[in-house]
């Protein structure tokens, strides 16, 4: 079974980059733009790691680890923080919050997958060890608002109707392009 990526960025470049490079080397992927979206995914997603942008909008990577380390449920997953030169990520603030690594964009697959491999076999011996996840005490059920419900729902079916309308667009775009 391929491990599986939560990938929260709210660029549409460096989010289309990380997904296929992820998925070229056989990682589930699934993308979310801002960070209340990403809280939602947590739970239908179970990631085996959390890839977050440090400044995602409405709530940050760092608000991200913290909620991961602080959440029994969630506590095996590793999270990795990506930052930019020009928004670098300060190391001590990463590691107070409870994040694995840090990721400075733009980032190659070498560098990802050095990372991603050793977090993945911590994740693996966690979730093994029984340290957290079917073994925790169950969480609070908290309602989620029909609007964030909505949300994830569209988010969900815009993931997986992604490849398809992308082929289909550029099918579209070519033979328009065709001389007659």
């Amino acid at each position: 079974m391929a491990a599986r990526i939560l990938l929260a960025d709210d660029s549409a470049i460096a989010q289309r980059l990380g997904e296929r490079m992820l998925r070229e080397e056989g990682y589930e992927v699934v993308s979310v733009t801002d960070g209340e979206t990403a809280l939602l995914r947590l739970a239908d997603v179970d990631p085996d790691v959390l890839l977050a942008d440090a400044f995602l909008p409405k709530r940050t990577g760092f608000e991200l680890a913290q909620f991961v380390r602080e959440t029994i449920a969630h506590r095996h997953i590793g999270v990795l923080l990506s930052g930019s030169i020009t928004e670098p990520v300060d190391p001590e603030k990463a590691a107070a919050a409870g994040a694995d690594g840090i990721v400075q964009k733009p980032f190659g697959v070498g560098t990802l997958i050095e990372m991603l491999v050793p977090l993945l076999d911590k994740v693996a011996d966690r979730r093994l060890a029984g340290e957290f996840g079917a073994d925790a005490p169950p969480l609070p059920v908290t309602p989620i608002a029909d609007e964030e419900r909505i949300r994830a729902a569209v988010t969900v079916a815009l993931d997986e109707a992604m490849p398809q309308m992308v082929e289909l667009i550029t099918r579209e775009v070519l033979r328009a392009l065709r001389p007659s």
